[in-house]
């Protein structure tokens, strides 16, 4: 899959894809933003067939029938239920415990629409999980993407938050009426 994503979205369409997860780490969660766009979705999929990283992305279970099910696990769809009775968080911290490596893929503004603030799960699960995060991100101005630094949470979420958005200040929305840094 390397090297046909590698011939759409580098040589086709032009965008630079750059980084990397640091060998020692074989489990964490992978943040990915701006993310305005379904587009987000398509470009990042390559992007990481790119850079050799298999990743997981949630999808609800109820999508997982028939061919369409084989077709999003392939991709990397992890399936979950959401339900009243079924803690999220516990099924996300059991995919870690279960798994060697395991990389998650989560979009901490939660929607492609304009959110006042950044979602806290992605840090739950790094901190409930004691996994790092690493920040992945897309910059639709100047086409290009990929794996940034990693990051250790301290525990003090207010204060990590702040760190996070700093990296990701600079990074061009392909809808940038819908990306909002919960810091300003």
């Amino acid at each position: 899959m390397k090297n046909i994503a590698k011939l759409i979205l580098v040589r086709l369409l032009g965008w630079e894809i750059s980084g990397e997860v640091p060998s020692g780490i074989k489990k964490a969660v992978i943040i990915v933003a701006p993310h305005t766009s379904i587009w987000d979705f398509i470009y990042g999929r390559l992007a990481f067939w790119v850079l050799e990283t298999d990743v997981k992305f949630l999808i609800n279970s109820k999508f997982f029938v028939g061919p369409l099910g084989g077709l999003l696990r392939k991709l990397g769809g992890f399936p979950v239920k959401y339900s009243k009775t079924t803690s999220l968080l516990l099924q996300i911290k059991q995919m870690y415990n279960h798994n060697d490596f395991f990389f998650l893929v989560i979009t901490p503004e939660g929607t492609r629409a304009l959110v006042e603030r950044w979602r806290k799960g992605f840090y739950q699960i790094a901190t409930g999980s004691d996994i790092p995060i690493v920040m992945a991100y897309i910059d639709y101005k100047n086409k290009r993407g990929g794996l940034g630094p990693v990051f250790y949470p301290t525990g003090d979420y207010d204060k990590d938050l702040k760190e996070i958005e700093t990296f990701y200040k600079n990074f061009h929305a392909r809808h940038p009426e819908r990306y909002n840094l919960t810091q300003r």
